[in-house]
């Protein structure tokens, strides 16, 4: 079973919902999500105004998908990457940038939203959001399953298949 890369709980997962939030606030994007490499969605937040959002796992597991092949595009060129990635159509955007080696910020925006503020502040985001996936690998979270749970399974468990 595929896994996600990165896992955020607790206070990390707060932080990275604080950033995705002031994303929004600054550039006036529609959607902000943090995803990792696979295309989980890791955590995400939606502008106030924002209409029902499009599928978010579909769209995470798209992104990822075009992050991969715009990764292999740049190393055909020579490059060692292309950080980030902008689509835009008559009406919607979408900013793709790296956060970090595990993790990607995608920004769906509209017309309202001036690229130049996307692309900015989506930077300022996706640097620290780097820093916080960063810290999620260094140190995952250890499930604290206590004693009276771990019993209360057991004792469930031997019921059930009569031990």
């Amino acid at each position: 079973m595929v896994e996600p890369s990165l896992v955020l709980y607790g206070a990390l997962y707060e932080r990275a919902m604080g950033v995705l939030e002031e994303a929004l606030r600054e550039t006036g994007a529609r959607y902000a999500l943090l995803i990792d490499r696979k295309g989980f969605v890791l955590a995400h937040k939606e502008a106030l105004w924002a209409p029902k959002p499009p599928p978010l796992d579909s769209l995470a597991t798209l992104v990822a998908g075009n992050a991969a092949a715009t990764q292999a595009l740049a190393k055909l060129l020579g490059e060692a990457r292309f950080q980030e990635v902008v689509h835009q159509g008559e009406r919607m955007g979408l900013y793709v940038d790296e956060a970090g080696e595990h993790a990607l910020l995608l920004l769906v925006f509209d017309e309202n939203a001036p690229l130049g503020k996307v692309k900015l502040h989506g930077k300022r985001a996706a640097e620290t959001l780097a820093r916080i996936a960063e810290e999620a690998i260094a140190n995952p979270p250890k499930l604290n399953l206590d004693t009276e749970y771990r019993e209360g399974a057991k004792a469930l468990l031997d019921e059930l298949f009569g031990n």
